[in-house]
């Protein structure tokens, strides 16, 4: 198990989706020859083979990592945590992660990248007889700029509706401009608390870039964010050009009558996820 989810953290740091790099390569093609967003877009490719072919990072910061674990009833989900542990440490030892867990108190490197709740790990169980574990490692630049809003918002002129939701996550990817990383992917959900609000828009990272929401209503927002946000002129690190966003994906989920938010987790290029069947 611990070898296994070591390998599941290899292929994560250093072996971008294989959606992402083609979102990537159309990106590339879409630019003018010559300009700077198509340079970018370039540097980005031949990054991403060598990290392949190196089993290296593909960003200096190998991220936050997310395990989301989906066992049969009655599993010792106990047990599964401590492996992700190890198999953190020994990740660490072999350099496909850096020292990148601080202890905040203190600021000290924490030299294994364990500590409490370090790694993350979420467990949902089901009628299955297998474990599936998909793992998200998300990159402090992009986390940076994922936010929350509530509705109504009297400066976006943004009400409590799917109009409103979209306001939202047009200005996000505005006021970030290239501080995350650009181009980005976009995990949204609209409603929920603060805290599951934020839970399930990173939850939407690990959908694939071809796939659309199986509500119809949101399947259409999810088009036309993408296509608006990328008429914005922000472009590959923010340094202008015709792609800013790669993708979008929105979830809903109940709420208080009181609240009303949208919150969005917004990932750099560098999309790292990976899953495995145990």
């Amino acid at each position: 198990m611990i070898a296994r989810l070591t390998e599941l953290i290899r292929r994560t740091t250093s072996d971008l989706p294989a959606d992402v790099e083609a979102a990537l390569k159309r990106a590339a093609a879409a630019e003018p020859p010559g300009s700077q967003a198509a340079l970018f877009l370039r540097s980005i490719l031949e990054n991403t083979r060598l990290a392949r072919e190196q089993s290296t990072p593909l960003c200096q910061d190998t991220g936050m990592l997310t395990f989301f674990w989906t066992v049969p009833r009655g599993t010792d989900t106990l047990a599964l945590e401590r492996a992700a542990q190890d198999a953190v440490k020994a990740a660490t030892a072999n350099g496909w992660l850096r020292h990148n867990t601080i202890e905040t108190l203190s600021g000290a490197s924490l030299e294994t990248n364990v500590a409490d709740g370090i790694p993350a790990c979420h467990f949902e169980q089901a009628d299955t007889g297998a474990i599936r574990v998909a793992l998200l490692q998300k990159g402090g630049g992009s986390e940076n700029v994922s936010c929350q809003f509530s509705l109504p918002d009297a400066a976006l002129g943004a009400g409590r509706d799917l109009d409103g939701a979209r306001k939202c996550i047009l200005h996000a990817v505005w006021q970030a401009q290239g501080f995350g990383c650009a181009p980005g992917i976009l995990g949204v959900c609209i409603g929920a608390d603060r805290g599951e609000g934020f839970l399930l828009a990173k939850k939407q990272l690990l959908r694939p870039l071809d796939d659309t929401s199986p509500v119809p209503e949101l399947a259409a927002l999810e088009r036309r964010v993408l296509d608006e946000t990328n008429q914005l002129g922000i472009g590959p690190m923010g340094m202008g050009g015709r792609t800013t966003l790669l993708g979008v994906k929105i979830a809903v989920a109940p709420r208080l009558p009181a609240s009303h938010f949208v919150t969005i987790a917004y990932s750099c290029w560098a999309c790292r996820r990976q899953a495995e069947r145990l």
